[in-house]
């Protein structure tokens, strides 16, 4: 009898080891996807150690008790990361609105559905802390990302912001916030 292999692939919460892998997602990430928008230098300057210590201190003391770190595994090797948090703008609720504040998948490995059950821990994560309605913020030019937000259901809110990377007015980024009903009204 023979089998066929199976993939060696999951997603669980984060935990305090992961961070200098987390980190390292993270720049390369960054790299890919924010070539076009930051300065190489701001890009060049990216500190993973630094990161990893931050990202240690956020998962051994996260603010609130539903700040949760989702990690995307392959073969036990972290290739992706979501943040699920209670919502963050001056107009969500943050009892009833959850925020996604970040889906990052190592560039290496988009494309094999890693992003999707981030997505879907994600999600899973925030129904079960309670929250009925998710928001996230996707850079307005990442046509990618917010493509595979809306083909999973999200849509956009109207809200909009832009960010002053670096205080001088120079590198401003531009998002919009979309949304998703995490139950159906009663």
């Amino acid at each position: 009898m023979s089998s066929s292999p199976t993939a060696d692939v999951s997603v669980r919460v984060a935990w305090a080891d992961d961070a200098p892998a987390i980190a390292q997602v993270q720049g390369r990430a960054w790299r890919a996807s924010y070539a076009d928008l930051l300065p190489a230098d701001v890009l060049d300057s990216f500190d993973t150690d630094a990161v990893a210590a931050a990202w240690r201190e956020h998962l051994t003391r996260p603010a609130d008790a539903r700040n949760r770190v989702l990690v995307a595994l392959e073969h036990n090797t972290v290739v992706g990361f979501a943040l699920c948090s209670p919502g963050a703008d001056p107009d969500c609720d943050p009892v009833a609105d959850g925020e996604l504040s970040e889906i990052t998948v190592d560039p290496g490995k988009r494309g094999l559905g890693h992003g999707s059950r981030l997505l879907q821990a994600g999600v899973d994560t925030l129904v079960a802390d309670r929250f009925t309605r998710a928001v996230t913020w996707v850079t307005s030019t990442d046509d990618a990302l917010r493509g595979f937000l809306t083909e999973a259901g999200w849509a956009p809110d109207g809200a909009h912001r832009e960010l002053d990377l670096d205080g001088s007015g120079d590198t401003v980024v531009r998002q919009v916030r979309l949304h998703t009903a995490l139950v159906d009204p009663e």
